[in-house]
């Protein structure tokens, strides 16, 4: 996938208002593979709605949402499957881990339907974050910052043409959120894929091709 379209999209909760100040609901926008987004947002703007929309979770907005020209909504779950092992990943804001099994279990859950990463390879992750005793503890012992951290791995664990950020660093103090930049700005590079990340205050210190306010 190439590109992702907005064209006049809004969640359903602010299809009616008219003071509705936004450079993406209502608007044409449209996300290159490649390239770098800062999603700046306000709470209770529709910033994981977007998100959730995106990932074909959510279905109650009006307009239409393109991947690569083809309207999400004629997708069955056959297609989102293929679409989120092969074409989109995402860190939610949530995380989603799963707090019984270990931090190490939670990336190979995922790194095993494709192969994506080589064990050493994500050992090296866990010691670049700073969380390298951390492999065989469980989720639920381990802080939210620790936890972010396994969820961008697992992210990370995949083919992917874009990559979804939902508020990635919001545990995270400066050097972690830096080490966390490095990392995505890497991956991106080597594998060629877009990235699309949303803040409610505070985001990684890149030079995004292009910041756009909810």
């Amino acid at each position: 996938m190439y590109k992702i379209t907005l064209d006049n999209a809004v969640a359903e909760i602010f299809a009616q208002r008219e003071d509705l100040h936004s450079e993406i609901w209502l608007n044409h926008v449209e996300f290159e593979r490649g390239k770098t987004y800062l999603i700046e947002a306000e709470s209770g703007t529709g910033k994981s709605s977007l998100c959730s929309y995106l990932y074909g979770q959510r279905g109650d907005y009006r307009g239409e949402i393109l991947f690569d020209n083809e309207n999400i909504r004629d997708f069955n779950t056959t297609r989102w499957c293929k679409v989120r092992q092969h074409t989109l990943s995402i860190l939610f804001q949530d995380l989603k881990l799963f707090g019984e099994l270990t931090a190490l279990e939670n990336v190979e859950i995922k790194n095993r339907i494709r192969h994506t990463l080589e064990h050493k390879e994500i050992v090296g992750l866990f010691e670049e974050l700073g969380i390298p005793d951390k492999l065989k503890s469980r989720i639920d012992r381990m802080s939210y910052g620790q936890q972010q951290r396994v969820a961008l791995i697992r992210a990370l664990a995949q083919p992917m043409d874009f990559l979804l950020l939902d508020e990635p660093i919001s545990h995270l103090d400066d050097r972690n959120s830096d080490i966390m930049r490095d990392i995505i700005l890497r991956y991106a590079k080597k594998n060629g894929f877009g990235v699309i990340s949303t803040s409610i205050g505070k985001h990684m210190n890149i030079d995004y091709d292009k910041v756009l306010k909810l």
